[in-house]
């Protein structure tokens, strides 16, 4: 028997890439790094945060999505509550961040609960208080800095250029992956060889 895996067993999103559904691993204020373990599903502590920082907004993934970085899409879900770990949400996208981790590109996709009346009305990165943009950037630019590891936040971009990442991240998952007649998710042969 199949088990449930939320990266490749969720739908995106029937309006993606205008809404899609995210996947958050990591409430917004936490010092805990939690992420997907691809194989068994689980949510997992990768390491609780070297630096006096925490995630300005809840953090998760786009399911159905895949990116050079091997991980599905990364997003940034801006609301007026807690979003616990696991939780799906209607995220409403409006921009896009992208940064160098490492050497590796890194987009983080920026979007506000749809069904959160009091951000709801965001429509646009440039409709974001410039003081939400700061934080974001100044948490990426800081929070592997103790393990002596260097993140650049390069430029934030709008809606339209987040639409476009996503549409690139939907194709790569259906390149990479395909289901199998019981419905388990395997990489494709070709796409192992790259």
């Amino acid at each position: 028997m199949a088990h449930f895996n939320p990266w490749h067993d969720v739908e995106r999103g029937e309006n993606a890439p205008a809404v899609v559904n995210g996947i958050i691993e990591i409430p917004k204020g936490s010092k805990g790094k939690y992420e997907l373990d691809k194989d068994s599903g689980m949510l997992k502590l990768d390491r609780v945060l070297f630096s006096a920082v925490h995630y300005p907004a809840a953090y998760g993934f786009i399911p159905q999505t895949y990116c050079d970085d091997k991980d599905p899409l990364d997003i940034l879900v801006i609301c007026s509550v807690d979003i616990v770990p696991m939780c799906l949400v209607d995220a409403k996208v409006i921009g896009v961040m992208q940064m160098i981790d490492g050497d590796e590109e890194d987009d983080k996709i920026i979007a506000v609960a749809a069904n959160d009346i009091s951000v709801n009305h965001y429509n646009d990165i440039s409709d974001l208080p410039p003081h939400t943009l700061l934080e974001m950037r100044r948490f990426f630019e800081d929070y592997k800095a103790l393990e002596h590891k260097q993140v650049t936040v390069e430029r934030f971009m709008g809606r339209e250029d987040a639409y476009r990442i996503i549409e690139d991240s939907i194709k790569l998952y259906h390149d990479t992956f395909q289901k199998d007649a019981d419905g388990v998710t395997t990489a494709k042969a070709e796409s192992l060889k790259a």
